[in-house]
């Protein structure tokens, strides 16, 4: 009898070193990385009806390939690496027909305000493709108080889960990441 797929999911506030955990851990265990921001700069390209920011109409067909995509990789058994900046109210809904199909591990990144704050600039500044994100709204809310990222709202879904801080490499490191992604 085959062993179900595992879908490691890879989430938490933005800038918080999720794609770069996502795509290092899909490499360290030989599978996809599927990436939600990777997704929509890749429709960006192709679209005349782009609004950076919540209202941006690329939002919601973003969700669905992200989470369609998904589903095709892990009825075909494949595990994947799964990152989006999703908050539960998005998260949970997308993933609870996935649980179906595939074992749930959830990666949970952190790191402090002032190291999201710098790295948020930092992208903003040097990645033409953040402008895809609206990162320049996140910045102005991290400054007026408006946007909090330590009130990002985790996946409630019952699966084991890992917190990672991501401030200064990775605590626990890349080892004992892996290890929890493959149920060890």
């Amino acid at each position: 009898m085959p062993v179900r797929p595992t879908i490691v999911v890879v989430s938490g506030p933005p800038a918080t070193g999720k794609t770069t955990l996502a795509h290092r851990l899909a490499r360290e265990l030989g599978c996809p990385a599927i990436v939600r921001d990777e997704i929509k700069q890749g429709m960006v390209m192709n679209a005349a009806a782009h609004r950076a920011g919540g209202d941006d109409p690329l939002n919601v067909p973003a969700l669905h390939a992200f989470f369609d995509t998904l589903g095709v990789l892990l009825r075909a058994g494949v595990t994947v690496v799964a990152e989006a900046a999703y908050q539960d109210r998005i998260w949970r809904p997308g993933l609870e027909p996935l649980t179906g199909l595939a074992d749930l591990r959830i990666i949970r990144c952190t790191a402090p305000t002032h190291t999201i704050t710098e790295r948020m600039t930092d992208r903003a500044d040097s990645d033409p493709h953040r402008a895809a994100h609206d990162d320049r709204r996140l910045l102005t809310g991290l400054s007026t108080g408006a946007y909090r990222p330590e009130e990002f709202v985790d996946i409630s879904l019952a699966a084991p889960t890992l917190l990672v801080d991501t401030s200064n490499g990775y605590r626990p490191g890349t080892a004992e990441i892996a290890a929890f992604a493959r149920g060890r």
